[in-house]
């Protein structure tokens, strides 16, 4: 059976689930998680994780993300993109200091409202489905944090003012969500155009494979130790081996927040607790 991470380019018009789907076919597995939802209008880098490997889903999912974004200054839609219905228009005519200005402000930690359209729970429903049956409901708050945003282009079209930037944002951040706070620091309305992820973690677009390549059997699966390679890795003897396998519990010695146990191939990753080493991630 396959254990590791493919690094899947996610094509528009997909839901992140119907590549889960469509790996899960080739691989003939339904042992294969993701890590970072992609809506149908982005694209990009969708990490997935086949086998053993699901168990990294929680490590990777907490990575900083990076984004190239296009949005519309002077729209307002109600999913807050390009896919939504026109809730608002107005002229809008920003120069480049502007922008620039008001981008600068993003960087750093703010709280951050989750969008209506989305599949945040509230007393278990959907935001989504109070959204779809016209219902009020307070919407949450996370707190996120922009580490860069650059503006990268701008234009006008049809008395507008189009935006490109790229950004890099903490886990949970809605891009929807940060164009509309863009356009509200510069008293107008937003919308995002287009989406498309070009980095999570390690993992770059540049790693990334297209459905019809990975059809076509042209890809490379990412290994759990190639995934954990930045951790302080411990080559294990008999007795540490035989310690790990029955999930006990180590001294830390090493010093370190986490250490990954191997031998051939990758046991285990253990997480230090008051100086004790215990089991984390159990790959055996």
């Amino acid at each position: 059976m396959t254990n590791g991470l493919l690094i899947v380019d996610k094509e528009k018009d997909l839901t992140s689930r119907d590549v889960v789907n469509e790996i899960s076919k080739i691989f003939k597995t339904k042992k294969i998680g993701h890590t970072g939802t992609l809506d149908p209008l982005a694209t990009g880098v969708l990490v997935l994780t086949i086998g053993k490997a699901t168990k990294l889903n929680e490590i990777i999912t907490a990575t900083y993300k990076e984004y190239q974004v296009e949005a519309i200054l002077g729209m307002q839609t109600d999913t807050l993109d390009i896919t939504g219905n026109i809730l608002k228009e107005e002229n809008t005519h920003f120069k480049k200091e502007e922008i620039i200005n008001i981008l600068n402000t993003f960087v750093g930690s703010y709280n951050q409202e989750v969008p209506i359209y989305s599949a945040v729970k509230i007393n278990g429903k959907k935001l989504y489905e109070y959204a779809r049956s016209k219902e009020k409901i307070a919407l949450p708050k996370r707190l996120v944090t922009v580490k860069k945003i650059v503006l990268d282009s701008l234009k006008y079209e049809n008395n507008q003012t189009i935006i490109n930037f790229t950004c890099l944002v903490s886990k949970g951040t809605y891009i929807r969500s940060l164009v509309n706070d863009i356009a509200i620091k510069l008293n107008t309305v937003g919308t995002m155009k287009n989406l498309r992820r070009t980095k999570q973690g390690n993992y770059l677009i540049t790693d990334a494979y297209k459905l019809a390549d990975i059809k076509n059997n042209n890809y490379k699966i990412i290994t759990i130790k190639e995934a954990l390679k930045d951790y302080y890795t411990v080559k294990v003897d008999d007795q540490l081996r035989f310690k790990i396998i029955n999930g006990q519990k180590i001294n830390n010695i090493y010093n370190q927040e986490f250490v990954l146990f191997v031998d051939e191939d990758v046991l285990a990753l253990y997480k230090n607790n008051e100086n004790i080493l215990k089991p984390y991630k159990m790959f055996i």
